[in-house]
This record gives C-alpha cells, sequence and structure tokens, in this order.
C-alpha cells in the first residue's frame, strides 16, 4: 500500500486537475512545478515526482523548468530514452538555457541506442567546453566522461550492426511480476530458482519503503514437469520486515547467500534444514566481511573458492572483485584482489564463477562497451595462472544501461540475468538465454607424404569434376515507414526479431524511415516487424522471410503508420488471452508495452479500449467477458504508470464482429480481439 503522504499529494495532484479544467494552461502547469518542489522538498519517491512534472510539462511545452525538470527526472528513473522530448524543447528555445543541456540530450538519445544522434549532440557539448574553458558551474560535465561515452556510442553502433545470435525470452509470468524481479540463482539440476522482488503480493511487509515501492523480499519457485510453478515468498528467517536481497545458491541448493546492510553492507549465508527450511542467516566465517561494503558473491561447484566484490581500500578503484580460499578451519581466507586484468578504476562487480570453475562472467563499468555495467567473460589459464583478457559478451544482452548479475547453466547452453525488455510485465524481469553453440572451424586436411605420381592415359568419360558447395548470401529485407496521409517518409524506430525464439536480427539505417536488415537463417522463419514513431499509432506485423540462398535477393516492404489523431481506432492484434479468462498470454507483453511505451510518448492523450468477443456463449456472458479483457489491458497500463483518467475501458461482448463467426480461423479468431481509440489528443 502507498504512503498516506502519497496518497495526500496525489488528492492534491487529482484536485488541481479536476478543478482547474477551465483556466490557463499555463497557470495550471506552474501549479504542477510547484506541487513537484513540495513533494520533491518531502523526499517523495523520484517516480511520482516525474509523472507530476510531465504533467505540468505537457501542459505546458514552453515552459523550461518544467520541461527540463522532466527530461532529468527520465534520466533518474526510467524509460531514459524518453527524455529526449523535454530537453529538445527547451533547446528549441534557448539552447544556452543549462550549459550540459547538450549533452543530457546525447546521453537520452544513448539510452535509446541512437548513437549517431547522441554522438552528433555529444560533440556539440564538446564545442561549448571548448569555447569555455574555464567553466565550473555544478552543470559542467568533464571532457574524460563526454569521451567516455562517445566511445560507448561508437562501440554500440558497431555491436547493433552485429548482433550476437542469442535467444532471450521472459522466463514466466509465474516467476516475474509488474514489479522489479531481479538477482536470479539457480541450482545444477536447474529446477529450482531464488530471485529478489520488490513486488507487493506476498510481501512480509505490506508497507513501502521511501521511494514508494515495496521493500525487498526473496522469493523462491521450482520446476515441475518443465513448467515454473507460481514463486512464493521463502519467509522467515530468510526473510525479515525490511529489505533482504539473495546474491548466491550453492550448486547443490543447500547453501543461500544473502546480502544485508549491516556493517556497511556484509554477506550472510543460511543453510537448507532436513525438513527444508532454511537456518537463520548468519556472518560467512573468517575475512570476508569488512567496515566496508561487500555486496556480490559466488561460490565455485565444490565449494572451496568464493569469488566477491568490495570497495575496501587497496583496489583499483570502486568496487572490485576478489577471490577467497577455505581454509582446513572453515574459514575464508587468503582473500586477493584479482588484479587489474580484471578490475579497473570504475566498478567491477556481479561476479559468477562458472561450473568448469575456470571461467568467470561479471559486469564491469571501466571496460569497453556500451555504457553502465556491461557483462564480461573470461577464463583462467592454470598453465599461466592468468586471467583471459575479458570478452563482452555484445548486443542483445548489454545495452546501454545496467547490465549485470548474469548466472550460467551447469550444461553451459543457457544464462539467466534481469533486464527491462519489451516484452516484460513491468520493470526489471528475469529472463532465460539460450547461448548459440560455438562454430567449429573446419580443419585443413591432414598433410600426406608426397608419392610419385603414375602416369595414366587421359580418358575425359572417366574424369568426375566435384562441385563446390554453393555459397550462400543472406536476404536483404528493406523496410520503409511513411506517413499514411502524406506518404513521407517517417523517422521511424524499426526492428525485426524472431517471433518466438526473440533472436534479433542485424540491421543498418540507410536513411530516414529506411531500415535494411540482414537475414541469415538457413531455413524460413516466423518474425515480428516493430515500428514506433512519435506521434503515431505504434505497428507490430508477424511476417514470414525465406532464409538465405545461393542468389542475392532483396524483399522490400512499405508501412503506412497513422497519426494520433482523435477518432482513430486500431485492433491490438497481438494481445492474447487464456481461455475463457482474461487474463494475458505471454506473448501478449510486446503488444502492451508498446502501447504503454505509446502513451508515455504522448502523456495528454486519452483512449478507449474496447474488448470483443466471437458468438461462444451467451450475449450477457460475453459481455462480461470483454468488459473483462478490456479492464485487465487498463489495468496493466496503469500498473505501469499511466493515470487511470486517462483510460476508458468498455466491452462490447459479440455485438460487432469484423468477420463471420462461421470459421475459426478466417472469423471467430479475428472478432476476439481489444481496439484502441483515441478520444482525445
Amino acid at each position: 500500500m502507498f504512503s498516506i503522504r502519497c496518497v495526500l499529494v496525489f488528492l492534491a495532484v487529482a484536485g488541481i486537475f479536476l478543478t482547474t479544467n477551465g483556466q490557463d494552461n499555463k497557470q495550471q502547469a506552474l501549479e504542477y512545478l510547484k506541487i513537484a518542489e513540495e513533494m520533491r522538498a518531502a523526499s517523495q519517491a523520484d517516480n511520482d515526482i516525474r509523472e507530476v512534472l510531465i504533467i505540468g510539462a505537457n501542459l505546458d511545452p514552453e515552459n523550461l523548468t518544467l520541461n527540463y525538470e522532466a527530461g532529468l527526472y527520465h534520466l533518474m528513473t526510467i524509460q531514459k530514452d524518453l527524455a529526449v522530448q523535454y530537453f529538445m524543447r527547451v533547446y528549441a528555445v534557448d539552447p544556452n538555457y543549462r550549459f550540459n543541456l547538450e549533452y543530457l540530450i546525447g546521453q537520452s538519445y544513448q539510452f535509446g541506442m541512437q548513437f549517431d544522434k547522441a554522438i552528433d549532440y555529444y560533440t556539440r557539448y564538446k564545442d561549448r567546453l571548448v569555447k569555455r574553458p574555464n567553466y565550473q558551474g555544478r552543470d559542467k560535465v568533464d571532457l574524460k566522461i563526454v569521451d567516455r561515452n562517445i566511445e560507448e556510442c561508437q562501440v554500440g553502433l558497431e555491436f547493433i550492426s552485429a548482433p550476437k545470435n542469442y535467444s532471450i525470452v521472459n522466463i514466466s509470468r509465474d516467476i516475474n511480476s509488474e514489479w522489479d524481479d531481479y538477482a536470479p540463482v539457480l541450482n545444477a539440476n536447474e529446477d529450482e530458482i531464488v530471485f529478489t522482488s520488490r513486488r507487493r503480493d506476498g510481501n512480509l511487509n505490506q508497507n513501502v519503503d521511501t521511494d514508494n515501492k515495496p521493500f525487498e523480499d526473496i522469493f523462491i519457485s521450482r520446476k515441475v514437469n518443465g513448467a515454473w510453478q507460481p514463486a512464493e515468498n521463502i519467509g522467515a528467517p530468510i526473510n525479515s520486515e525490511y529489505h533482504d536481497s539473495n546474491l548466491a545458491l550453492s550448486a547443490d541448493g543447500q547453501t543461500l547467500f544473502i546480502y544485508k546492510t549491516d556493517n556497511g553492507g556484509d554477506i550472510y549465508f543460511s543453510n537448507r534444514n532436513s525438513n527444508g527450511s532454511w537456518s537463520a542467516p548468519v556472518p560467512l566465517p573468517g575475512i570476508i566481511n569488512s567496515s566496508f561494503e561487500e555486496k556480490s558473491i559466488s561460490i565455485s561447484p565444490d565449494e572451496k573458492t568464493l569469488y566477491f566484490s568490495s570497495n575496501r581500500p587497496g583496489g583499483f578503484g570502486g568496487l572490485d572483485i576478489y577471490r577467497a580460499i577455505l581454509n582446513e578451519k572453515g574459514e575464508w581466507s587468503n582473500v586477493k584482489n584479482l588484479g587489474p586484468k580484471i578490475n579497473t578504476a570504475e566498478d567491477d562487480d556481479g561476479p559468477f564463477i562458472d561450473y568448469d570453475n575456470k571461467t568467470l562472467y561479471f559486469s564491469s563499468k571501466g571496460r569497453r562497451g556500451m555504457g553502465g555495467f556491461d557483462i564480461y567473460k573470461t577464463i583462467y589459464d592454470e598453465a599461466t595462472m592468468e586471467w583471459s583478457e575479458p570478452e563482452n559478451l555484445g548486443y542483445p544482452i548489454n545495452t546501454p544501461d545496467n547490465d549485470i548479475f548474469f548466472v550460467s547453466t551447469r550444461d553451459g547452453k543457457r544464462g539467466y540475468y534481469s533486464s527491462v525488455r519489451e516484452d516484460g510485465l513491468g520493470y526489471d524481469d528475469i529472463y532465460m538465454i539460450t547461448i548459440p553453440e560455438p562454430q567449429v572451424a573446419q580443419k585443413d586436411p591432414e598433410p600426406v607424404d608426397p608419392v610419385e605420381p603414375i602416369e595414366e592415359p587421359k580418358d575425359t568419360a572417366k574424369t568426375e569434376v566435384v562441385p563446390k558447395a554453393p555459397v550462400k548470401v543472406p536476404l536483404r529485407y528493406v523496410v520503409t515507414a511513411i506517413d499514411a496521409q502524406t506518404k513521407q517518409p517517417v523517422d521511424a524506430r524499426i526492428r525485426l526479431q524472431g517471433l518466438r525464439d526473440n533472436i534479433i536480427v542485424a540491421s543498418i539505417n540507410k536513411s530516414t524511415g529506411v531500415t535494411e536488415f540482414s537475414v541469415k537463417e538457413e531455413t524460413a522463419k516466423d518474425y515480428r516487424l516493430s515500428i514506433e514513431s512519435e506521434g503515431y499509432m505504434f505497428v507490430n506485423q508477424n511476417v514470414r522471410l525465406d532464409g538465405m540462398s545461393e542468389q542475392e535477393k532483396e524483399l522490400t516492404r512499405t508501412v503506412e503508420l497513422r497519426k494520433l489523431e482523435t477518432g482513430m481506432v486500431s485492433i491490438l492484434r497481438n494481445i492474447y488471452f487464456d481461455f475463457d479468462k482474461a487474463t494475458f498470454q505471454q506473448e501478449s507483453y510486446n503488444e502492451l508495452n508498446k502501447l504503454e511505451r505509446m502513451m508515455q510518448q504522448n502523456p495528454m492523450m486519452r483512449v478507449e479500449i474496447a474488448g470483443h468477443t466471437d458468438n461462444i456463449g451467451t450475449a450477457a456472458y460475453n459481455l462480461t467477458l470483454s468488459k473483462r479483457r478490456a479492464e485487465a489491458v487498463k489495468d496493466f497500463l496503469t500498473k505501469k504508470g499511466i493515470d487511470a483518467r486517462r483510460i476508458t475501458a468498455v466491452g462490447f461482448g459479440k455485438s460487432r464482429p469484423l468477420a463471420s463467426n462461421d470459421d475459426e480461423e478466417e472469423g471467430r479468431e479475428l472478432n476476439r480481439r481489444v481496439e484502441f481509440k483515441v478520444i482525445s489528443n
């Protein structure tokens, strides 16, 4: 439940919205700015402050303070790429409003993976620095940091042009919630998972922390017949009424490592009892914990070596990764920094030692990456007693935001981590990564001893020519986004990925609204084509494309985008419900998140969500079911932060069919739908 202070602030904001509807928008905007300042003074949650600033900024797009602050709070919280629309409003009116304005625009573009635009604005900011070398204001960003950002964008351009062949799928709605779910750890059998969640359902403390989110609790789930069961709170004595977070699980699943904020941040452990319960957590024995912060840990499969992170003195800067050995007394000793091959001057965290006891995964802010924490792997060579040069796992595992706490499975074919992705149920979700099989290089034929050739009579009839294996080339798939009315190109974000495995297809932007994809699958496959642009209805289309062929082949597709104008209606074709229920299937969340993002980009828009059914069942039952399904869409959007007053949910049952109900595929399936209508914009 929300705090009383938060409820009072919300009512105050709602009161202004409802009672001053006829007043000048600029005056209303000033009232929202005042509310935001009061919330900040009262230490309200940044998410709530951001929502108030957004409302005010959209009431008065020329109010530089509101729009600048709305952009800042986006960068401080979620959907960081949406900050750019507010910063650009400021930039259009006064490019000199803040010294760091161009830098912040670059940051927002970087988070949105628009790296070319990010480099442009970072370069503009560098020019500003050159012109005012003596400027020492608080909004100055040092040249070293800007150069690092530009380098990250250059790496990003390289990575997204050649994405790795990872399949990344949401693990399960029985694990994830609309809240933050992260830090997954699994046993060696991969049939038990422990993770941290800030969900409300099942939390031991029904109050919230100062950020207006529930406290962290540790949850557990088991896999039965190949399916994860609904996650449950692991309970006392592991969880308390306040923050509790898991760190690692031993291979046999019998020892759980936990982080507690005691003594600056220490590592505890708990053993599973014979009856399945857990012992009270106690600090690690030995010299692991210090008066400084120890916040991540991984234990080797033989349980004789620990890897952990700490910001204790003597490191290379920030958090460093250390190793400790279990001595004869059962205490952790011989603590050693892994050295400059692994650690950098920035934070290095999230170690995971693989089951081979020599491959180490970790995250770093100080290496060649796309921004924030990126995940790397390194291999220990027992002969040289050295770690290999860490390898960035690449895109799409890594992004411009933080990517951390990766764990691998015993067979090395899968990995798990938490991320904010388009098919998520909420904020951070837990995903399973299927790691591609390594390509085995063909060996040259073994050399043979030369022998004296025997000359034979030539007989052309017997000569056999062995044909060379045909060389296949990727399919070029060129997609153009245009305005439905003007037929002019639209600056749109265009993506193509596997419909079922989410494997991203390599692409390059050819020009405004034109993206070329390189399809390298051997055979035909189903894909999801996604197109979105601010001010337009997004498009999610399922397409089937051929694989590579011996001849160069190019397919083109032009997609018309419709502007979000009052009265516009669109069918949300990729929202699926469980049979006879108002609960979403996993495939729906990509579409739902696209809808939520579109409403975030257009915060003054009000919509109607309409549910429709086929003719199976009574009229009364179908009317109720269609309304429940429309309400489910509204509920999803409001839980993601969309103001409920912007959404009207209605149900029409079977009264408005699009096609005949006589046929399942061509009729009833089309009639079971959810429609989106713009009421005002």
